[in-house]
């Protein structure tokens, strides 16, 4: 049964990202190694917002349980604020990666574009942080024990799996509106995905009142899923033509006679 539920909560929680990663990032190199070093900068991020909380806690009274919980609330937003503040130096670090790609191509172009840099940046974050999320929580549905056996909800162990794939999917669409914010510098993009995210962190502490933070992060992810798909340049007419799997008839045509070089007389 342990075995059964864990399997089930890790498929829940990280297999769309699974997905993601095998049909759209494993088979380019670049792009894991955009996904690996975007996830070394997020944890550079989780270690500094750790020490921040550990800082805080230890120069407080610790026996002040209203203090203690404040202070849970501040580390998360600062927490928050680190992760956006080190997505925008990984932004920084890919833009002049992406400059010095499109010098050293034959055709001057880089091998990979900036949107999808951002996709796989985002997503990155969005693995990793829902690892941490999630690894004690898994770690405990193996057993032994019965969730809810003490009184408490029976439903912690799927609505925690719920909230880590929304947490993953978030982090990819942030990702996505974030770069695009910083490439053309419209910087109250840049304050809506820090709000949200801000907002996001927020909800989880209405735990375990699931229904007041598990609906609204599910609205809020589709919402930036949305915004994510149109920044990107999606549009209904994008997704007719992917659910009817016909391809476009290329009416350019370039004979192979214009390709070859002229002889010389």
């Amino acid at each position: 049964m342990g075995a059964a539920v864990f399997f089930g909560l890790a498929g829940i929680a990280f297999g769309p990202a699974l997905a993601l990663v095998l049909l759209t990032v494993a088979a380019e190199p670049l792009r894991v190694i955009v996904l690996v070093a975007g996830a070394f900068f997020w944890l550079v991020s989780l270690l500094l917002a750790s020490l921040i909380w550990f800082i805080s806690v230890h120069l407080s009274d610790r026996e002040d349980a209203r203090l203690q919980y404040g202070l849970l609330i501040f580390g998360a937003a600062v927490s928050v604020l680190l992760q956006e503040a080190f997505r925008f130096a990984y932004f920084k670090l890919l833009k002049k990666a992406d400059e010095g790609l499109a010098l050293i191509s034959e055709d001057g172009r880089s091998p990979i574009s900036l949107r999808q840099m951002a996709y796989v940046s985002g997503l990155s974050f969005g693995i990793i942080s829902g690892v941490f999320s999630v690894i004690n929580i898994l770690a405990d549905s193996i057993g032994p024990g019965v969730v809810g056996i003490h009184g408490d909800s029976p439903y912690y162990f799927i609505t925690s799996a719920f909230l880590t794939m929304a947490l993953v999917l978030l982090h990819t669409f942030w990702g996505v509106i974030f770069f695009d914010a910083c490439e053309r510098r419209r910087y109250w993009r840049l304050g809506l995905v820090v709000a949200t995210h801000l907002l996001t962190s927020g909800l989880t502490f209405l735990n375990p009142w699931y229904e007041a933070s598990l609906v609204p992060i599910f609205i809020i992810t589709f919402l930036m899923g949305l915004w994510a798909f149109i920044t990107a340049g999606g549009s209904f007419r994008n997704i007719l033509k992917c659910l009817s799997c016909k391809q476009e008839d290329d009416s350019r045509v370039m004979m192979y006679s214009a390709l070859q070089v002229p002889l010389e007389e």
